[in-house]
């Protein structure tokens, strides 16, 4: 394409950002700090990675101004919920990816940004139903696994396609190519390490938290609210948080019979606690890879931690995936031997198990403490069976939030 041509497309999206600007800052600024760079050599449409907004001449010269308003509110949708930098696990890539736009383009809708870049017949390009409204994307992806596991996959040809290309830009251990060779057309995709992709997250976390203090948090869709208190508001520890809950349930007075062990290396004699009931809870540990062997020691040494303070209890502990395995039971009695217990591994993950197991045990748990990634195949259990903790740890999506119970996310030191 010659030089005037290309200057053209630059001019097109350097006006699409700035009209996105003014009628939308929250996303115009964070559209404007993404360096444009021409990819027709690799990539048909568009894409970004965090820090660049890659982009085929042809296709941008086919958008209306609004389309390309659309589409720039698109990529940084895409960037802010990390769905091109994190890895997709066991999910189906084309499913994934359509989940993810599926919930951006919702977001954009409903915001009223743009126009959806149309095909060549007039209808939508990308996917969006207002079913999804406020789903996030996960949920998005097991509606459309069961449909597709139970129809095939040609259903999705019905439904739209992909606006823009979803690249993963990971690439292990290796050395990667990302930074300045990004700018240089025709040098191919850039990859990146692990390193430089946690520094890109940090990079957009940073630069959303700038966008929306500048703009106004009130001013934005519900679930970039979500993204932005995240971020800003301070968090009680996973500890604290699990500390309190078991304490809640039971009744404690004071006695100077049996001093705190907090108190053990002062000379001061510190009252410990009386309590008259016997702390009974449930843990379920997800089998299904989300859970390293260290972060399910740590989570358990916690837990002793606690019981040690208390003269009773009762703690039923096990491991799920699609059932429940490995159960024992831990009290005063045996309880150095829990932190010997391993967690085992399975696969697919069936929360509802949990629940149908103490159900068929006849437990009823004053407390029930899922440690898991927040990725059920289905649904959330039986929220009216039990008080419920769910102890979210994903690093690879960090605002999942339980449709009941309580949710707690487990942050590493």
């Amino acid at each position: 394409m010659s030089g005037y041509k290309d200057q053209l497309i630059i001019d097109k999206l350097v006006t699409g950002r700035i009209a996105l600007l003014l009628k939308h800052p929250f996303f115009g600024n964070l559209a404007t700090r993404l360096k444009l760079v021409n990819a027709d050599d690799w990539c048909p449409t568009a894409g970004t990675d965090g820090r660049h907004f890659f982009y085929n001449t042809k296709f941008i010269d086919s958008l209306t101004p609004k389309e390309t308003e659309f589409l720039f509110g698109h990529e940084v949708l895409h960037n802010v919920f990390e769905h091109m930098l994190v890895r997709i696990g066991d999910r189906d890539p084309q499913l994934w990816n359509i989940a993810a736009d599926y919930a951006v383009n919702q977001i954009l809708k409903d915001a009223n940004i743009g126009d959806m870049p149309k095909g060549a017949k007039g209808e939508n390009k990308g996917f969006q139903d207002d079913k999804y409204k406020d789903w996030a994307s996960e949920r998005i992806y097991d509606d459309l696994f069961k449909t597709a596991k139970k129809n095939g996959k040609k259903f999705l040809e019905k439904l739209g396609e992909l606006m823009d290309d979803h690249q993963e830009w990971g690439e292990g251990e290796g050395e990667g190519k990302g930074g300045d060779k990004a700018n240089t057309p025709g040098k191919g995709k850039p990859t990146y390490t692990k390193e430089e992709l946690k520094k890109i997250r940090d990079e957009v976390k940073e630069a959303m938290v700038s966008a929306a203090q500048s703009t106004g948090a009130s001013n934005l869709p519900g679930a970039l609210q979500r993204l932005v208190s995240d971020l800003t508001e301070p968090k009680m520890d996973w500890r604290e948080i699990l500390q309190q809950q078991i304490m809640s349930t039971i009744k404690s007075d004071y006695t100077w019979m049996r001093p705190s062990r907090k108190s053990w290396h002062t000379s001061a004699i510190l009252p410990g606690q009386a309590n008259d009931e016997m702390i009974d809870i449930c843990l379920a540990l997800d089998a299904s890879g989300s859970i390293s062997d260290q972060q399910c020691k740590e989570f358990l040494t916690e837990v002793k931690n606690i019981m040690d303070q208390y003269k009773d209890f009762r703690i039923h502990l096990w491991s799920f995936d699609t059932k429940v395995f490995n159960p024992q039971v831990f009290t005063p009695d045996n309880s150095e031997d829990l932190l010997n217990y391993e967690l085992g591994s399975g696969g697919g993950t069936e929360f509802e198990c949990n629940w149908e197991y103490m159900k068929e045990e006849g437990i009823e748990p004053k407390k029930f403490v899922m440690f898991t990634d927040g990725w059920p195949f289905d649904s959330w259990g039986d929220e009216h069976y039990c008080d419920t903790i769910f102890l979210i740890n994903n690093p690879y999506e960090r605002n999942i939030e339980a449709p009941w119970g309580m949710t707690v996310q487990y942050d590493e030191d």
